[in-house]
């Protein structure tokens, strides 16, 4: 059965089919672009792996790519470059997704190897060699990147040794560890409807994707027609930082710091009054953390804030970059500009303006088809439901400074823990 879930100015025509073996597909149809965005999301993630089997979602991303039963690892990316289009994957903590962005003419083709590649991947132990060698350089990478590595790190600091807290490369021993088996069997198990969504956008008709998915697909995915249940988050249950520092110990000519806290989950109500209020407070060049340490005392290049949901569970953190000798002062103008917002709320103007910069950066984030498919496909996995721009919309115009003033009273006021990565030793963490 076919559902039309919207159709305005905004978000163009948007449908989702249910296929009898449990496969969804939603589409948006953009009449006004030549091109489309396909993706295929699969809702597993590192969020779902155990700790011996810790960066198999990511590995499995890598290895999908280097050949099927009918196409070989050359042969998938000269199709996609002989039509000049784009074809990648990202892994995230609750999801994996593989993409291909194209002139509309050439979605037939986008669906077919995506499709081959998801339901008909050879995962040969040759393979996974030579892969296990790249994706230990992306782990390296990662490592000599400063702003990148803290980030894996105040996330294993603030979420401990549950699954959020791994990196979703997982570590070098893990990686060394994966066998075949092990990959491909994740593989077997984990890509089965109903954990599996299909999303396209751009000048596409419901009609058309659904023929050429029922196509690509056929009976090849196993598994259960039944509904799948939204993640519930129970695994993941802080109340507070599982510690109160995390340090790499790095000889960098800058420092690199996260401070935050356990936030809230996806479906808390609350969410887009948090929004509000972290755009407000380090979302922005207006924003009170860049005005108070950048444009007004020049202690820092970068500085903000950031919100990340999750299902039952968050993060709320706040990142700056500067010198050695600057931080005890950045952190504690960081600390006592959230105390105050804690304690006084926001301006009416600030609330003002915080929902004008979500409401922009909505919409305006909406004008190509990946981002359209994107948001088709994680508010199916995420939510189970689609809820038209024009709603969204209105939700953020709906919140008061009253309501952001008591997210801000309980956020900013949770247990917070503290990443660096810098030229420091764990007693200096102490005196931070």
């Amino acid at each position: 059965m076919t559902e039309v879930l919207d159709v305005d100015e905004v978000g163009g025509r948007v449908e989702r089919t249910r296929l009898p073996s449990g496969l969804r597909v939603l589409t948006e149809t953009m009449p006004g672009v030549l091109s489309a965005t396909i993706g295929i999301w699969v809702g597993v993630g590192s969020r779902d792996e155990t700790d011996a089997l810790a960066g198999s979602s990511h590995f499995l991303e890598h290895l999908l790519f280097k050949g099927t039963r009918t196409r070989s690892a050359l042969e998938i990316a000269t199709a996609m470059d002989a039509v000049g289009g784009e074809m990648n994957a990202f892994t995230a903590k609750e999801h994996t997704c593989y993409y291909a962005n194209v002139l509309a003419s050439d979605l037939p083709l986008a669906v077919e190897i995506l499709g081959d590649l998801v339901t008909d991947a050879l995962n040969t132990a040759d393979d996974l060699e030579s892969e296990r060698t790249v994706v230990l350089e992306e782990i390296a990478m990662r490592d000599d990147e400063p702003a990148d590595a803290v980030h894996d790190l105040f996330s294993e600091t603030l979420f401990g040794g549950t699954a959020l807290g791994r990196s979703v490369l997982g570590t070098v021993v893990s990686i060394e560890s994966l066998s075949r088996d092990d990959v491909d069997g994740w593989y077997r198990s984990r890509y089965a409807v109903p954990s599996i969504v299909v999303a396209a956008a751009g000048r596409v008709t419901h009609e058309q994707v659904l023929e050429l998915v029922e196509r690509a697909f056929g009976d090849r995915l196993a598994g259960s027609a039944d509904p799948a249940p939204l993640r519930a988050g129970e695994d993941v249950a802080l109340d507070r930082p599982a510690r109160a520092t995390g340090l790499i110990r790095r000889k960098t000519e800058q420092t690199h710091l996260l401070l935050g806290s356990v936030g809230i989950g996806r479906h808390d109500e609350r969410r887009h009054a948090a929004a509000v209020l972290e755009t407000a407070v380090g979302g922005g060049m207006s924003s009170r953390l860049f005005q108070e340490i950048r444009e007004k005392r020049g202690l820092v290049y970068s500085v903000g804030s950031a919100l990340t949901h999750y299902a039952g569970t968050g993060a709320f953190s706040v990142y700056a970059g500067c010198s050695p000798k600057r931080v005890p002062e950045v952190l504690r103008l960081v600390r006592e500009e959230l105390a105050r917002v804690a304690a006084d709320g926001l301006t009416a103007e600030e609330v003002a303006r915080g929902r004008g910069q979500l409401r922009g950066g909505l919409v305006l984030g909406l004008e190509d088809t990946g981002s359209r498919m994107t948001r088709l496909g994680k508010s199916e996995l995420a939510h189970g439901e689609y809820v038209p721009v024009r709603e969204v919309l209105a939700r953020i115009d709906a919140v008061d400074p009253d309501q952001v003033r008591a997210v801000g009273a309980d956020l900013l006021t949770r247990p917070t823990c503290l990443a660096v990565v810098g030229p420091y030793r764990e007693s200096d963490l102490d005196r931070l």
